[in-house]
This record gives C-alpha cells, sequence and structure tokens, in this order.
C-alpha cells in the first residue's frame, strides 16, 4: 500500500532567532520584573475547566504546552503537538484537509468531511469545525492545553474524546517585537515575526506574520516536479479594548494561504508482493505463476517494477499529466467580552470562519494512469461556520461553589464539490485485470485490444455478449465525474453547565451537565460522462 509522507521533518535545520530592541521605560522594566517573578514560580496557569486554575489543582487529564516547549521543539502547527502531548496523535493522509486528530486512540476519520472530529479544537476560544482546518501556522502563542475525555460541559462544542485549546499571544500595553529566522534542507525557510504595542491609553493592538516555503522532498520525474512541498504564510491581527477594569474586548482577524502539492507517497517495501523477485522475469503477453497479477498488469502497462521496492529513494509514480497541486484559503474574525458583574463573569465569543481547499491527486500512485482528481476549481471543500458561546460564572456560598452556565449556537455550511475520473489507462488496466486471473490467464496480451488474445469464440456460446462488454470496459478511459457536489447545512445549539463543590480543602465534586440540539439537512446532485 502506499505510504504517505507529507510530515516531512527539517533535518540538519539551522535555527537562528532575532528579537527586536524593546524601548526602555519604566513599565517596561516593571513588567521585566514580573516575568522574572513568574519564571521562577513553578506554578502552571490553565483555564482547562473555564476558569483560571494552578494546573495541580485541576481534576481533569490536560497537557499544558508553553510557548517556550513549542519553541524549543519546533512545533509550529496542531500536527506537531504530537511530540510534546502524551496521548495525542494528529495525522493526515490523501490530502491535509482529511487530517484528524486522536487522543487516546480515539477519534474521527477525517476523509468524510460531513462528520465533526470527537477532538473539538478550539483556537481563542473559537470553534474549529474539523481537524484538518487547524494543520495552518499559527503564529505567535501563548500556551495549549489538551484535555483528554468527554468535555462537553466546559462549553463551546461536544468532545466525545477531548478537544486541543490553543491560545496566541494578546496584545501588550508595552511596546515588543519579536522576529525569527530557521532554515533548513530542502530550502526549507521560515520567516516568523510580530509587533505589538498601544495605540491609546485603553487600546492595544498585536500583528503576527508567518511566511514558510521548502522544496518538496519527492520527485516527480514525470512531470519534472518535486511532491510534498511547502508554500505558505498567515497573518493575524488583534485589537485589544480595556476601558475599564471590569471589561475588556478583544478582536482578531487572520488568513491563511496555502499553494502547496501534497500528498505524494511511495510503495511501503516490498511486501506488496511476496514474489518481487519473480517479477523481474522478462516476458509480456504471459503472467507469472507465483506473481500477484496486479503487479504484472501494471509492470506491462508501464509501471517500474524498482517502485514497489523503492528503499530509500524518493522517487514517486505519477502518470503525465496528473498533478497533486492545491491551494487551501482559511480565514476569520472573532471578538470575545469579558465583563466582570461583580459576583459574576459574562464571557460572549463571537466568531465566523470560512475555509476552502482544494486538492489534485494522481490516486492510483503509479506511472499507469487509473484514477485522478484534477487541480481545479471543480474540487473543494469549502466551510462557513457561524459559532456563538456565552459564558457566566462565579462563586457562591464563600466559595464552597464555582460555578458555570453556559449556552454555544453554531449554524454551518458545507459545500463538498468533487471531479473523481478515469485515467487513459483505466479501460486497459481494467480488462487486463479479468483476462489475467483465473482461467483466461492464457488468453492474456496487453498490448492487444480487450487484453486478450482470442477470438470471441473462445469465450463459449455466450461470447459475442461477453466480447462487447469486454471492449466497451477496454474503452472506459477520461471518463468519470464531471462534477459531483455535496451541499450540507448544520445548526447546532447546546446549554452545559460546570460546578465545582469544594467540600473540604482537599476534596471536589465536580458536576456538570449538557443538552445539544442538532439539525442537519444534505443534498447533492451527480454528473457523469461514463454512459
Amino acid at each position: 500500500m502506499p505510504k504517505s509522507r507529507c510530515r516531512g521533518h527539517h533535518l540538519l535545520a539551522l535555527s537562528a532567532s532575532v528579537s527586536a530592541l524593546m524601548l526602555s521605560s519604566t513599565a517596561f522594566a516593571q513588567e521585566a520584573a514580573e516575568d522574572e517573578a513568574a519564571a521562577e514560580s513553578t506554578e502552571i496557569v490553565v483555564v482547562a475547566q473555564g476558569r483560571a486554575q494552578a494546573l495541580s489543582e485541576v481534576p481533569v487529564a490536560v497537557s499544558a504546552v508553553s510557548a517556550d516547549v513549542m519553541q524549543n521543539s519546533g512545533a509550529n502547527d496542531i500536527r506537531q503537538l504530537n511530540q510534546v502531548a502524551p496521548s495525542l496523535l494528529v495525522s493526515s493522509t490523501g490530502s491535509e484537509a482529511n487530517g484528524s486528530a486522536r487522543i487516546r486512540g480515539i477519534g474521527t476519520v477525517g476523509d468524510n468531511p460531513g462528520l465533526e472530529s470527537s477532538v473539538a479544537v478550539f483556537i481563542d476560544g473559537v470553534y474549529r469545525s474539523r481537524s484538518g482546518i487547524g494543520l495552518n501556522e499559527l503564529g505567535e502563542l501563548d500556551r495549549v492545553e489538551v484535555l483528554r475525555g468527554p468535555q462537553g460541559t466546559l462549553g463551546g462544542r461536544n468532545a466525545s474524546a477531548g478537544l486541543i485549546s490553543i491560545f496566541s499571544k494578546k496584545p501588550s500595553f508595552n511596546f515588543g517585537a519579536t522576529g525569527e529566522i530557521t532554515y533548513g534542507n530542502y530550502d526549507f525557510m521560515r520567516v516568523s515575526g510580530s509587533v505589538t504595542g498601544p495605540l491609546a491609553e485603553t487600546l492595544a493592538a498585536r500583528l503576527d506574520g508567518v511566511y514558510v516555503k521548502r522544496d518538496g522532498f519527492y520527485n516527480d520525474a514525470a512531470n519534472n516536479t518535486d511532491v510534498n512541498d511547502r508554500d505558505r504564510y498567515f497573518l493575524r491581527g488583534q485589537l485589544l479594548w480595556e476601558p475599564s477594569d471590569v471589561v475588556s474586548v478583544r478582536l482578531i482577524g487572520d488568513y491563511t494561504r496555502r499553494t502547496e502539492k501534497c500528498c505524494g507517497a511511495i510503495y511501503v517495501d516490498s511486501s506488496v508482493n511476496e514474489y518481487i523477485g519473480n517479477l523481474n522475469t522478462p516476458g509480456i503477453g504471459a503472467t507469472l505463476p507465483n506473481g500477484n497479477n496486479i503487479i504484472n498488469v501494471l509492470r506491462d502497462l508501464g509501471q517500474p517494477l524498482a517502485a514497489f521496492n523503492p528503499g530509500y529513494t524518493r522517487e514517486i509514480s505519477s502518470s503525465v499529466g496528473r498533478s497533486f497541486a492545491g491551494k487551501t484559503t482559511d480565514g476569520g474574525i472573532s471578538a470575545q467580552i469579558d465583563y466582570d458583574l461583580g459576583g459574576a463573569k459574562l464571557t460572549s465569543i463571537t466568531g465566523y470562519r470560512k475555509y476552502r481547499s482544494g486538492q489534485g491527486s494522481d490516486t492510483d500512485y503509479s506511472a499507469v494512469d487509473i484514477l485522478y482528481r484534477t487541480p481545479s476549481d471543480d474540487a473543494y471543500r469549502q466551510f462557513k461556520t457561524f459559532s456563538q458561546e456565552l459564558r457566566l460564572q462565579g462563586e457562591a456560598f464563600d466559595g464552597k461553589l464555582d460555578w458555570l452556565v453556559g449556552g454555544f449556537f453554531a449554524d454551518e455550511k458545507l459545500t463538498l464539490r468533487d471531479n473523481l475520473r478515469f485515467g487513459s489507462q483505466y479501460g486497459r488496466f481494467a480488462t487486463c485485470r479479468i483476462i489475467s486471473g483465473g482461467g483466461l490467464a492464457g488468453l492474456y496480451s496487453p498490448t492487444t485490444p480487450g487484453c486478450a488474445a482470442a477470438q470471441p469464440a473462445a469465450f463459449g456460446a455466450a461470447s459475442p455478449t461477453v466480447w462487447a462488454a469486454i471492449m466497451r470496459l477496454d474503452g472506459m478511459n477520461n471518463v468519470g465525474s464531471t462534477i459531483d457536489q455535496y451541499n450540507q447545512s448544520s445548526r447546532n445549539w447546546a446549554l452545559f453547565t460546570h460546578n465545582i463543590v469544594h467540600i473540604t480543602d482537599k476534596l471536589d465534586l465536580t458536576l456538570g451537565l449538557r443538552y445539544t440540539n442538532e439539525r442537519k439537512r444534505f443534498n447533492a446532485t451527480f454528473g457523469n460522462d461514463n454512459t
């Protein structure tokens, strides 16, 4: 089976970070002293339960990953959290849009865009409806929290297997700027930077940007190009308005664009055929008794045998004219309002996101042109999502009860267009597969019409009908889906509560409840020129 290697690690990478000179001021000196004091503390504060708590006091299986840990490990998207968060696995298959996250081995397959992930992803409090949407650059981060197990009573979308909460750095009322340049093999280059500071006494801003480029580490000799490259950029702007001690408003807008060729693959090793050595025996027109007849057919139609046992070469097998090129755009805006009412705190998080990803592919991963998708606007998936979350939380009974109640609403429109088509050699491949197996193997002739060196009489009494069917199949090339379109609308609302009762200084009781109501409507239209 083909094994995708989308996750190209940048070996022997040289990294250089440059931080811009900070302005000297009394306020900056005070902030530096506070940062130093915080660094000396071993206490890690998280908001895994909707309120700021020391990690040691949270009765939830949570992994808190700081910005320093992510920087030192080189992690800059949720896939690379695998190396710093136990029990988390984020992977993708034939397309990065198919990314899926699993916690403790539990997750939702990413290949079906109609299914939300059981591992929810939140970035700055805004729900990302599919794990693949989170496979972007994240910019400068404050921390990441990975919660294991069901988390539906905490807020937002229900998460039956766990959730990933990503928090970017907020704007600061003290001027500062950072920059980082990383260079590695395959001409990998990553340039990132940020600038923050006050715009007014109560208004601060922040701008983050990332640019990444790398040559592909697979060589597609048939089309004279490389595959599994990187070419992307990310921008995020923020405004933080704090008109008083009790009100805080944070506005965030971001945009990501990727134009990359993903995801080429090679065969793992010779286990695809137990008798791989026998395949080197020449002789078109006769199958090998100990061979895999699928391999025989591919070989006779032009697939190099070496591709089935590639070792550590980075040559992929592709058909001429087929491409893995794709384009992904992802952007959105959000607003978070925090209002301290005195006895309680009200939080409102409103978000709108638009995601679109299209990807071509040589779907059979071979030099024989069997199946493909074209890299065009006729094949893409698009999500438009609006979400609103409200939370009210506080304390009662002299601090004996930490209570939280909230509501969540989301409206999403999904459009999926597909154009999976048979290639220019599909018909011959299909007929040769029929003829080369079973009792017809003696008729196998991949260079003749119908892949059979025989008259219709050789098929018995039904020979005219059988031969006509074989000839129709032999001509089934360059046909398939013209445009298949799937439309799904989803409306989801929920009420939830999460309460912690402090029975003693060392014993807490957590009580949670959630009610979810979801409606999905689906319709599809199909176009096909395969008669």
